[in-house]
């Protein structure tokens, strides 16, 4: 088979969902162009990766005067690639860089980069409805303490399941009333936590009705209203330790029959994690892992979680995301691959979710840059 030949390779400063640069990164081969635009976090746990090494224009001048000039055939010969840029470039650039060779390297071999990556399996859609926390402004000087309320729709097939999470979408603006959005193209609202939980059933009740499952979720994102011990909230107010933010979670779990939880205590708290491990649900690490391998490794030494966010950009390398996913798989432990906050309309995670037999990919419900990503995993559905 004829040999991928690196033509060029480029980057340069593009806007993301909220209007902010990102980087992109163009590689140019035989078979043509192929970018890929990084997306970028708000709400970023302290483990994360830089998204750059020095600032964006440094990665973009890097980028834009490297010379690739060995032969790139498989997955593997990334390696090659971090030993030519890791410490010059950060996460965002270096995630856009191995994914636009990985695009290029799929066409190369005549496979849509799903089925170059060797996956079969199409997770479940994770889509962000009501927002707080980080993510959204106040609503009558108020807003949820908890940053994501999920729902996950539990139909026979992807497509079924975006539809469904588009129904509790539109049942979830009528109940709130709420006319705004926020960054991830979730509902702002004034209420509290339990009184946004409280709606959430009554949608999951309303859709029974019509014969449609569904099932909630938390992204608690606590590290934001964590200070000294202790969690802080505002809507309504109240002070908790940590067994009492434990014992909180436990009693919310339990109330609502939440099926996913994300970072519910703060990103350094792999014992608090623990604490809350139980059957039929899952405590999803997200700030506290940073899809870093060693993180990872704690998490499973300690037993804290039993699902993982994967979010590329946080690590940057594409070897580690990968050795991440397959270290969960190894001790059962559920993979999320995400989008972040700032996103763009390129779809990669989609392909990547599939191409490593994620069992979830969150994606959010709204906006062109979050059903770019819905749309190219129903693609691939239609196709297998």
């Amino acid at each position: 088979m004829k040999k991928m030949i690196i033509k060029k390779v480029t980057a340069k400063s593009v806007k993301d969902s909220r209007g902010e640069k990102t980087i992109q990164v163009i590689v140019k081969t035989s078979k043509g162009r192929f970018k890929t635009s990084a997306p970028c976090g708000k709400s970023k746990g302290r483990f994360e990766v830089k998204s750059y090494a020095k600032n964006l224009e440094n990665d973009v001048d890097f980028i834009n005067c490297l010379k690739i000039d060995f032969i790139i055939e498989s997955f593997e010969d990334l390696k090659k690639i971090e030993k030519l840029v890791i410490g010059q470039i950060g996460g965002n650039s270096l995630f856009a860089l191995e994914a636009s060779l990985l695009k290029a390297l799929a066409q190369e071999k005549g496979k849509e980069l799903w089925e170059f990556l060797g996956g079969v399996k199409i997770p479940r859609s994770v889509g962000n409805a009501i927002g707080g926390g980080l993510h959204s402004k106040v609503v009558n000087r108020r807003k949820p303490d908890f940053q994501e309320f999920l729902f996950i729709g539990n139909g026979k097939t992807f497509k079924e399941n975006v539809k469904i999470n588009k129904k509790a979408y539109k049942l979830a603006k009528k109940f709130l009333k709420s006319r705004r959005r926020n960054d991830e193209g979730a509902w702002e609202t004034d209420l509290g936590n339990e009184q946004v939980l409280e709606i959430m059933n009554k949608i999951k009740d309303e859709l029974k009705k019509k014969g449609l499952k569904i099932d909630i979720g938390l992204d608690i994102a606590s590290s934001s209203f964590y200070k000294n011990g202790r969690y802080y909230y505002k809507n309504p107010a109240q002070k908790l330790s940590k067994s009492e933010q434990i014992n909180y979670i436990k009693k919310l779990i339990k109330k609502y029959n939440l099926l996913y939880v994300e970072d519910p205590l703060n990103e350094n708290d792999f014992s608090g994690f623990r604490g809350l491990i139980g059957k039929n649900y899952l405590i999803v690490g997200d700030d506290l892992t940073t899809t870093n391998p060693e993180r990872l490794n704690k998490a499973i030494r300690m037993q804290a979680i039993n699902g993982i966010i994967v979010k590329p950009n946080q690590i940057g390398s594409l070897l580690k995301v990968k050795k991440v996913i397959e270290l969960a798989k190894k001790y059962k432990i559920k993979t999320i691959m995400s989008h972040r906050s700032g996103e763009t309309k390129d779809n990669i995670i989609a392909d990547l979710a599939v191409g490593w037999d994620c069992d979830f990919i969150k994606t959010g419900i709204y906006g062109s840059v979050r059903k770019a990503k819905l749309k190219r995993l129903i693609r691939i559905e239609k196709t297998k």
